[in-house]
């Protein structure tokens, strides 16, 4: 079973930057839709940026993240990452990442693997 593991995650000011990366070892992430997720206290999880299957620049960002964050794929390191600039208070939460083999589109997909989180907190 595809297990996800994310990392990079930590307290950071605002204005700052931070970059999560998600690994699986065994599996290509290459062959998956890969999500990045995320749910602060008492709010429900949202989507935050995802790359297509079998690609490297076929991307979704939500609205409130474009500009800010970018997601990206290393294929020689088998990870995908997202970069987190000019973080804001409201970008404090639980980090996920996801993955799904599909040709849906990935910010349309309904994921099947989940990491187990990293916590983003930024705050002066």
């Amino acid at each position: 079973q595809l297990q996800l593991v994310e990392s990079g995650g930590g307290l950071v000011q605002p204005g700052g930057s931070l970059t999560l990366s998600c690994a699986a070892s065994g599996w290509t992430l290459y062959y998956y839709n890969i999500g990045w997720f995320r749910q602060a206290p008492g709010k429900e999880r949202e989507a935050v940026s995802c790359i297509n299957i079998s690609s490297d620049g076929n991307t979704w960002s939500a609205d409130s993240v474009k500009g800010r964050f970018t997601i990206s794929r290393d294929r020689s390191e088998n990870t995908v990452a997202l970069q987190m600039n000019s973080l804001k208070p409201e970008d404090t939460a639980v980090y996920y990442c996801a993955a799904v083999s599909t040709i849906v589109p990935c910010d349309r997909a309904e994921y099947d693997y989940w990491g187990q989180g990293t916590q983003v907190t930024v705050s002066s």
